[in-house]
């Protein structure tokens, strides 16, 4: 937000609601706030009850759209990337959360529509991706698909901001220390501390993770648990006692040109 006599960002906004501009009509603020950034539409939902209401009544008013055709790329709103993030204030978030262009491998880059890992074929490595935003409390849910082969590794699951994303090797990076947890989708292994906790799902004849299948990861900071879900099966806790540390969205991978998609679901549904 422009500084003006009342100061600039949250302060600007704070003398605003001073001033006759508080009691202009919704639509009016509405027009108005769909041209700020999610930085000041956080300061302005902090200013009075009738801002933060026009902010986060309806997650498909003209502010969250004209945020999401700003930030977000064509391919990513035009494509079923984001098919199941039904508002545009959830698809603003869901790139928030997303994969961060900084905190990968090098011999991986983020696609354009900002929701995709490509791997690049570098022979005897092992490459992985953490998201943008991590979690220490609340629950949480995002949805992650492969999009090319697995190759001889493939591991979905969260790390700490220790752990590393790039080995020599082909390896489940993801579990390899006591700073990530991961399940290997070849094998169905749980994989923590370089040890495999198990196989998962936990039942007979568990079938294998088939090309573009979503599946659904579940983060709960207050049990301090790990679940997964496929498709409308909610497949069981594979992780429980995870410590009290922001824990990120990570993947790892090991095939060459293989394409993984993260998508952030925000507060998962239970039922």
């Amino acid at each position: 937000m422009a500084a003006g006599p009342g100061g600039g960002g949250s302060g600007g906004a704070a003398a605003a609601a001073g001033g006759p501009g508080w009691r202009l009509p919704g639509r009016v603020l509405e027009l108005v706030f769909s041209y700020l950034e999610l930085r000041e539409l956080r300061s302005c939902a902090l200013v009075c009850k009738l801002w933060h209401r026009v902010l986060h009544g309806d997650e498909n008013s003209e502010v969250w759209r004209s945020l999401a055709a700003r930030c977000l790329a064509e391919e990513a709103l035009r494509t079923d990337i984001l098919c199941n993030v039904p508002t545009y204030k959830g698809k603003v978030r869901a790139f928030h959360h997303a994969f961060s262009t900084n905190d990968c491998s090098r011999n991986v880059y983020i696609k354009k529509n900002g929701f995709t890992l490509h791997r690049n074929p570098i022979a005897q490595s092992t490459d992985g991706a953490r998201t943008k935003i991590g979690f220490s409390e609340g629950r949480h849910a995002w949805e992650v698909w492969w999009e090319g082969p697995l190759g001889t590794v493939a591991v979905i699951g969260i790390a700490t901001k220790r752990a590393a994303m790039q080995c020599q090797g082909y390896v489940a990076l993801l579990g390899s220390d006591d700073q990530s947890w991961g399940w290997n989708l070849v094998d169905n292994n749980l994989l923590h501390n370089g040890e495999v906790n198990g196989s998962f799902p936990q039942c007979n004849n568990a079938p294998k993770y088939q090309i573009g299948e979503r599946i659904r990861v579940i983060l709960d900071m207050e049990d301090k648990t790990l679940a997964f879900e496929r498709g409308y099966e909610f497949l069981g806790v594979a992780f429980r006692g995870l410590p009290k540390v922001c824990l990120y969205p990570a993947v790892s991978a090991v095939y060459g040109n293989t394409e993984v998609t993260l998508v952030y679901l925000g507060k998962p549904l239970d039922g």
